[in-house]
C-alpha cells in the first residue's frame, strides 16, 4: 500500500524557518518528479516547489523563490522542503507528491506563521 507522509510542520514566527519532510512507502520517490503543494485557509490548493528525477533540476514559484528550497535523499526514500524567511502568506498545510500527482494525497503537516 502506498502512503505518503509529511511531516515537521509547526507553528514559527515570520522571518523564522522550518523543514518539512516527506516519505514514502510502497513508493520509490527517487523515481518521479516530486512537489511540495499547499493549502492556505479557504484558497485552493498551490504548488510552491518541485524537484526532478534524474538530475534534480528544481522549480519554484516566484512567491517562494529565494526562500524556498528542495531537496531530496534518495537512500531515505524522503524529499524536504527548507522554508526560510517565511511570512503569515506561507501558513497553510503543505502536502507532498508526485508529478502530477499520482498517488492518495497524504494528510499533509500544518505550517502557522505568527507572531
Amino acid at each position: 500500500q502506498v502512503q505518503l507522509v509529511e511531516s515537521g510542520g509547526g507553528s514559527v514566527q515570520p522571518g523564522g524557518s522550518l523543514t518539512l519532510s516527506c516519505a514514502s512507502s510502497g513508493f520509490t520517490l527517487a523515481h518521479y518528479t516530486v512537489g511540495w503543494w499547499r493549502q492556505a485557509p479557504g484558497k485552493e490548493r498551490e504548488g510552491v516547489s518541485c524537484i526532478s528525477r534524474g538530475d534534480d533540476s528544481t522549480y519554484y514559484p516566484d512567491s517562494v523563490k529565494t526562500r524556498f528550497t528542495v531537496v531530496r535523499d534518495a537512500f531515505k526514500n524522503s524529499v524536504y522542503l527548507h522554508l526560510n524567511n517565511v511570512t503569515s502568506e506561507d501558513t497553510g498545510v503543505y502536502y507532498c507528491n508526485s508529478v502530477p500527482p499520482r498517488q492518495s494525497w497524504g494528510n499533509g503537516t500544518l505550517v502557522t506563521v505568527s507572531s
